[in-house]
């Protein structure tokens, strides 16, 4: 359901499915990652292909699991199929920008955002939440933009400068310890705390559930962009709502991993590789007209951007399924 609104948020021609192993791959040698993705490859090779279920990468996985996964199918069918997932190596059909997509659309999103608040983007504070793939993406384009990102995490804990994380480091000290705790030049800070430190922008980019009633009202931004699935409560919607503050959802603002998705899906169907440039302005155009649709509906009904996201995707897959009529 998540991904079917998702997708019809931001007008794409795919619906949804969700679907994994329960294992932590962290604990698994290549080979045996291998064994079990091929394995859970062929169990549901019949519902998946470039014209029925399309598969991609989410949380644990990544570009070589998707090229196993592409290349098990492609074997049983007896020739290459790039189509039938997404999120592959670019040598085997990836697209340009699709390992930034996710943190790149949220960052378009905060932008159209923040002239509707009045907030200049080059004097703000960023804090995200979660520094892996979306997470650390996003954080370097708001800094790109001027942005002073202060605080960044992972799952052991998070760091905080109150005059801004010099992000080049923090990646460079997560890639040799494995986390950014324990960066030098900043203040620990849990998960929790992290989440009502001063900022005008918080990027929720880990998991699902982190902002409900007990921590909202504690909550400094300005602008919440949801780069993760889940990550507020109705409860929390409601005071955030309330207090004034900015909410992009996530089934619009975390919406660029899928957008680019289908761009590759469109590239090998074509058999036709776009720049990065292309990828990603077809991704900012899409994200923009997205963004202004939602707004125009949330000023409409009176209601705030989730319900408004939803109101548009629930209404565009009703008018389908209207226009479609039932068979048999």
């Amino acid at each position: 359901m998540w991904m079917t609104w998702k997708c019809t948020v931001v007008g794409l021609p795919f619906g949804g499915a969700k679907g994994g192993v329960t294992v932590n791959p962290k604990l698994l040698s290549q080979n045996e990652l291998q064994n079990l993705t091929r394995r859970y490859t062929s169990e549901i090779s019949f519902m998946i292909g470039p014209t029925k279920d399309i598969p991609a990468p989410d949380v644990n996985t990544n570009s070589q699991i998707m090229a196993w996964l592409m290349d098990t199918y492609s074997m049983s069918v007896g020739y290459s199929v790039p189509g039938v997932t997404t999120g592959k190596p670019i040598v085997l059909g990836g697209s340009e920008g699709r390992a930034e997509a996710t943190g790149r659309g949220c960052v378009f999103a905060v932008q159209e955002a923040c002239p509707i608040i009045g907030l200049d983007i080059r004097s703000s504070r960023t804090v995200v939440q979660g520094f892996g793939n979306a997470g650390s993406v996003a954080a370097r384009l708001m800094s790109d933009l001027g942005s002073s990102v202060v605080a960044v995490s992972d799952s052991r804990g998070g760091i905080y400068n109150r005059n801004g994380l010099d992000l080049v480091a923090v990646a460079a000290h997560k890639e040799r310890t494995g986390s950014v705790v324990g960066f030098v030049d900043s203040d620990p800070v849990s998960n929790e705390q992290i989440l009502e430190l001063p900022c005008d922008i918080l990027i929720p980019a880990a998991l699902e559930g982190q902002l409900g009633a007990h921590n909202a009202g504690n909550v400094q931004a300005k602008i919440i962009a949801e780069a993760a699935n889940g990550p507020t409560s109705p409860e929390a919607d409601e005071i955030f709502r309330d207090r004034g503050i900015f909410l992009l959802p996530d089934i619009f603002a975390n919406a660029g991993g899928v957008t680019v998705s289908y761009f590759e899906w469109v590239q090998a169907l074509q058999a036709f590789p776009w720049t990065e440039e292309q990828v990603n302005l077809r991704l900012k155009e899409i994200m923009s007209r997205s963004f202004n649709a939602v707004y125009e509906t949330s000023k409409k009904y009176d209601v705030h951007m989730r319900t408004a996201a939803l109101i548009r995707a629930i209404g565009r897959v009703a008018e389908f399924t209207r226009l479609r009529g039932i068979y048999p």
